[in-house]
């Protein structure tokens, strides 16, 4: 089967992708050089599917702004010449199916194919869908969705599916080799532990809350994992330099095999993008989340909220985080373990460990017809 796979700029648009084509691989479906990436030279995609090993083309695209409405001429232009190159990439390759999971450029390419009469399909991971699935969904095959209300905001309701989002069956394989917390860490395998992480970069809000509450936290029964990120952890380091937090806290600017470490969590403390959400159900790990206010249509705080709805997660949005109910929380969590078991079956029962299989049946069945 040849794919043409397209989305950009987040991670949420991204990982989804990355996990299929591990899927389609392993299960000898593709082949390297039936299976390309198309997204944006400036976005996240242009370091990662490269450095994968995975064929890479770009389009040139831009969003649509309300501050520079004369700019939106220009975004119109770039999306009339990226849907003329869009044609010429599809006709070269000639793909069985294109598969679009969100931003600008899976617009351009989608819609080029769906035209072409290509079999198209797109994956929606968060519970807002974003504006290029919004349009698409009017012209492709079938639509894939995680979250229930997305499905709700789609009017093509004969083409959706419900799959769950492809990472919660990839990390379900890498977390099969669990982290020795002793070795590792020097930390207790036995003792309830926290994980506080805002991505790879690492979260203001996150980091301002754990320096303010790092006092109490060193006297709790509990351990706490403080992954500040790669942008923030040199400053903190500093700020920490004369402070004896104890060897129940350990401070790393990063964490390389992050699925294998939240086997070992009881719980963890996040943003709550798509892609993480998708890590913690599919391990059944309890969430306390930490929406970022700065993404489109807020749609982390309506992520959140579907998980604290079904009980696995607690919800604190960012202008209310204090250490008293930051920490109060944790306590909530990590010191009564009927509610943190509770926790973890409400969590496991939203995720899909065979997401990738059931996106793939769904890319399989429409490339038929």
């Amino acid at each position: 089967m040849r794919i043409i796979f397209t989305g950009g700029g987040t991670g949420g648009h991204i990982y989804p992708i990355m996990a299929l084509i591990e899927r389609l691989k392993e299960r000898d479906l593709a082949t390297d050089d039936e299976i390309l990436f198309v997204g944006t030279q400036k976005g996240l995609e242009a370091k990662i599917v490269p450095a994968a090993g995975v064929n890479f083309k770009t389009l040139e695209l831009q969003g649509f702004t309300r501050k520079h409405l004369l700019s939106n001429f220009t975004t119109v232009n770039l999306f009339i010449k990226a849907t003329k190159k869009a044609r010429t990439i599809i006709a070269d390759f000639k793909p069985d199916v294109v598969v679009g999971t969100g931003g600008y450029v899976s617009g351009a390419m989608v819609y080029a194919a769906a035209k072409m009469n290509i079999p198209t399909m797109i994956h929606e991971s968060n519970s807002v869908v974003g504006v290029a699935n919004k349009f698409l969904g009017h012209y492709v095959d079938k639509i894939c969705y995680t979250f229930d209300d997305a499905a709700a905001q789609f009017t093509e309701k004969k083409k959706l599916v419900k799959t769950g989002n492809p990472r919660s069956q990839q990390v379900l394989g890498l977390a099969s080799t669990k982290v020795d917390l002793q070795s590792k860490l020097a930390l207790n395998p036995d003792t309830p532990t926290v994980l506080v992480f805002g991505g790879s970069r690492g979260a203001l809000a996150l980091n301002r809350i754990m320096l303010k509450s790092l006092t109490k936290l060193m006297k709790k029964p509990y351990q706490v994992i403080w992954v500040t990120g790669t942008y923030y952890y040199d400053e903190i380091q500093k700020k920490l330099a004369d402070f004896n937090y104890g060897p129940s806290i350990k401070v790393l600017a990063y964490v390389e095999d992050m699925p294998a470490l939240l086997p070992k969590m009881t719980c963890v403390v996040s943003r709550s993008g798509a892609t993480s959400i998708a890590e913690f159900t599919a391990l059944g790990v309890p969430a306390i989340l930490i929406p970022s206010p700065n993404v489109t249509h807020n749609h982390q705080m309506k992520n959140a909220l579907d998980l604290e709805k079904a009980g696995a997660a607690t919800v604190i949005a960012e202008d209310d985080l204090n250490p008293n109910n930051f920490i109060s929380s944790i306590d909530h969590i990590l010191l009564d373990q009927k509610y943190a078991d509770e926790m973890s079956a409400a969590s496991k029962k939203l995720g899909v460990p065979d997401a990738s299989d059931q996106v793939i049946k769904v890319m399989e069945e429409i490339a038929k017809k």
